[in-house]
């Protein structure tokens, strides 16, 4: 269980987030909307470590995670993969997964063979330079990526933004399945409404920095939520 407690974030003088509170459960996908600029990304980074948050707590299983300390937070178990995929252009497919190895003891430092099982194209691609795939396999190799410190939460900021549409189902498979393998909390922040409604067990919708409305899935009106998204 990954627990926010009253988060706030700050980019110099400028407030971003405004006493963010939420819980994202193993076994179940969170998804936080919202239009742009609302601050998702900027709430993803604050649970990453990527930025340092001024106000309030994250906890993972009960253990408070600091603020703005990616390496420990990639040690305790958030794996992160974040818009625009950041894979190393110039370095392999495989020296891509590589890199993951970082949070791992020597002794666990492989590609499991499952991270092939679940992206077969990054098998038959192991050897290519990460920017010479295309923006889909890109994003298969990004998730893959955050996959192989075996974390115990998942961030997907925008996985669908870019994507041909074949590969964008073949990644909310891939969600579903790491969500129901029953180890796994998956926050995902994605504004292809249709893919975050298929998708999600629960919804957080954001407005300038705050969070609006909060209810699970079995509570949730499509056009209700289309509403309140303002799409």
């Amino acid at each position: 269980m990954l627990r926010i407690e009253n988060l706030t974030l700050e980019y110099g003088q400028s407030r971003i987030l405004h006493q963010i509170t939420l819980s994202a459960p193993v076994g179940e996908v969170t998804c936080v909307t919202g239009t742009n600029g609302v601050g998702k990304t900027s709430l993803l980074k604050a649970i990453a470590g990527r930025h340092p948050f001024s106000e309030g707590s994250i906890t993972l299983d009960g253990a408070s995670l600091p603020s703005g300390r990616a390496a420990v937070a990639a040690k305790a178990g958030i794996g992160y993969v974040p818009q625009g995929r950041e894979i190393f252009p110039l370095m392999t497919v495989e020296e891509n997964l590589e890199t993951g190895f970082a949070c791992l003891p020597k002794s666990d430092r492989r590609i499991p063979d499952d991270i092939y099982d679940l992206f077969p194209v990054l098998a038959e691609m192991r050897a290519r330079r990460g920017g010479d795939l295309s923006g889909g396999q890109q994003q298969q190799l990004s998730i893959a990526r955050a996959l192989i410190a075996r974390p115990k939460v998942l961030l997907l900021d925008e996985p669908t933004e870019g994507i041909q549409p074949n590969i964008i189902q073949m990644i909310g498979r891939t969600i579903q399945l790491l969500r129901d393998r029953g180890d796994l909390a998956i926050i995902l922040v994605e504004q292809n409404f249709e893919f975050a409604y298929l998708n999600s067990d629960h919804f957080h919708i954001m407005q300038r920095g705050k969070i609006t409305q909060s209810l699970p899935k079995a509570e949730a009106e499509r056009e209700a939520l289309l509403n309140a998204l303002a799409l």
